[in-house]
């Protein structure tokens, strides 16, 4: 870990972009290839039940076929499961076209074909078994999100089958049983409907996914630039005369609040600020922004200012500005100013951890005051303390996302850990002790959920 703050913004942390199954076609606005990945994906349920229930149903042959023709059955239903069986491995192994649709017409042909010739041998139009007509008819196409059109042929197909084989086998007196061709037709008449209305409906959820696309990308790009410019805000080089010093700053994916600075100016005023607006979103990132050019300000602008003038000034732009965004939104925050041998510290933010190198312990500093932008005039809410610092003493600054991140089974990391972690690190020195605490709750959280801010500075000798 060096001294520059080690921010990663990659795609991984950017805001969570929707995983669409059929990403490309949505992209290009091609609904033509979005209907191709819908009927490729549905064709291998098809398929996979044509090969599944056509021997399943030679249990109805053994029942109601008399026994002379159950060989020639069992023939049929072999030769109609392995062509189903191949069509499954060749549409699992091909990627979709625009002639994908044709496997639907096969599977009603051989399917149909098949049921339609032992029709034929259980005398024709007078028998039973037109039921498994009608289950193709069904069974094809409405799964099949084609147009309506292809669900016509489709069933004229079954149907010019189931008359062209009966008629040319057959005796002709049997034409005079039509029950069946009245069932089949009118369950064809029925799944047109229902295609037409489907296909349209397909439509829409193409036209509705395009637009939230499109949606979803437009405040993909303005989360993409608040994030880059919260980042671009936070301190690159981060060198303080008599201080060593690190960073460490990982954002979640959405935009956070999280706030740190150092700052020496050129009167040799040294100040070290971190703070959190609750919440997360643009409205976080934006007030982040304006407390950062507030804080920036107000100590290059004034000689010696003391932490809680500063923090008085930082909740008097942010009471108003937040008022005129409308939010609710507030703001924690600490200013240390760095001394030769102590430090002053004022607001309200996590405890700070400091590490006394002599006496090897870490004493807990609690921040007192109040949060900012929530009351018009901090007067009487702010609290100023010193407190001493000798040589190579650690002084720990941190945001809620340490504290609060979570392990698999709920369990914050919690202050106790950090604390520990940091009595441990902190004698290694700020870069190798900052990435070894970095380390550990990457370790310990399941999901990093808020923003992970730390400082981690040492006293040296005086400059």
């Amino acid at each position: 870990m060096d001294n520059a703050n080690t921010a990663s913004v990659g795609a991984d942390n950017g805001f969570p972009r929707t995983k669409l199954k059929y990403a490309k076609s949505i992209d290009t606005n091609d609904f033509d290839a979005y209907q191709c990945d819908i009927i490729h994906a549905w064709l291998r349920m098809i398929t996979a039940l044509t090969f599944v229930l056509v021997p399943v149903f030679f249990i109805l042959d053994v029942f109601t076929a008399p026994r002379s023709l159950l060989p020639l059955f069992s023939i049929y239903r072999a030769i109609s499961t392995l062509l189903a069986l191949g069509q499954y491995f060749v549409v699992r192994g091909t990627q979709p076209t625009r002639y994908s649709f044709l496997h639907g017409y096969f599977v009603s042909f051989q399917v149909g074909g098949i049921i339609a010739l032992m029709i034929v041998h259980l005398g024709g139009f007078a028998s039973d078994y037109y039921p498994g007509l009608i289950m193709v008819i069904i069974g094809v196409n409405l799964l099949m999100p084609w147009r309506a059109r292809h669900t016509a042929a489709n069933c004229t197909l079954i149907v010019l089958m189931y008359v062209g084989f009966n008629t040319a086998f057959t005796d002709s007196e049997r034409w005079l049983s039509v029950n069946s061709l009245f069932f089949l037709i009118g369950t064809s008449v029925i799944s047109v409907a229902i295609n037409h209305v489907r296909y349209r409906l397909i439509q829409k959820e193409f036209l509705l996914l395009v637009q939230l696309k499109r949606a979803r990308d437009a405040l993909w790009s303005e989360m993409e630039l608040a994030k880059q410019v919260q980042v671009t805000l936070l301190p690159r080089q981060i060198s303080i005369r008599g201080y060593d010093i690190a960073d460490v700053f990982s954002p979640a994916q959405e935009v956070g609040g999280d706030y740190y600075d150092v700052i020496e100016t050129v009167h040799g005023d040294r100040y070290v600020a971190i703070g959190d607006v609750a919440g997360h979103g643009l409205d976080s990132g934006l007030i982040m922004m304006m407390a950062q050019t507030a804080v920036t300000t107000v100590v290059k602008g004034n000689k010696r200012c003391a932490p809680g003038d500063v923090l008085k000034t930082v909740n008097a732009v942010l009471r108003e500005n937040i008022g005129r965004l409308g939010s609710n939104h507030y703001m924690t925050m600490t200013v240390v100013k760095l001394e030769d041998d102590h430090i002053t510290v004022a607001g309200h933010h996590q405890d700070l951890l400091i590490y006394r190198n002599d006496a090897k312990r870490v004493d807990t500093i609690t921040t007192k005051g109040s949060w900012l932008g929530i009351t018009d005039n901090l007067d009487g809410f702010v609290e100023s303390i010193d407190i001493p610092i000798e040589r190579d003493d650690c002084l720990l600054l941190f945001s809620d996302g340490v504290t609060e991140a979570c392990s698999d089974s709920g369990e914050l990391f919690g202050q106790d850990r950090l604390t520990d972690a940091f009595a441990r690190f902190a004698p290694l020195g700020t870069r190798v002790g900052l990435q070894k605490l970095q380390g550990e709750i990457n370790r310990y959280q399941n999901r990093q959920e808020d923003d992970i801010t730390a400082i981690m500075m040492q006293r040296m000798e005086p400059a």
